[in-house]
């Protein structure tokens, strides 16, 4: 029995909560996760929903938001006002380029 299986550890993608040693909210949601920086993050830290200006931290906060299970896609992309396929696109970004490939300076390099 892994030391996660002992402890009852909630499994939420990849990453097991009680390895993180961060609350789960009573829906299964964890209240906060470890964002793109390392600083552990709420859902009142995230970029607010009125946001026009999308510099690459503030994206890779949402997609790990997303990613952490703090909001799922849908609400993503209904907060921020999002197509799933821009949302997908910065995903994508992230994991062939990292937090780079999501600046728009970069983006004709990265292509």
């Amino acid at each position: 029995m892994t030391p996660a299986e002992e402890v009852g550890a909630e499994e939420v993608g990849e990453t097991l909560m009680s390895d993180r040693n961060i609350p789960v909210a009573a829906a299964g949601r964890p209240k906060s996760f470890v964002g793109p920086d390392g600083k552990v993050l709420t859902l009142a830290d995230l970029p607010p929903p009125e946001t026009q200006r999308w510099v690459a931290r503030r994206k890779a906060e949402v997609v790990a938001a997303v990613r952490a299970g703090l909001l799922n896609l849908e609400e993503a992309c209904a907060r921020y006002n999002l197509s799933t396929e821009e949302f997908m696109g910065w995903e994508a970004a992230i994991e062939k380029h990292g937090l780079g490939g999501l600046r728009v300076t970069r983006i004709q390099q990265f292509r």
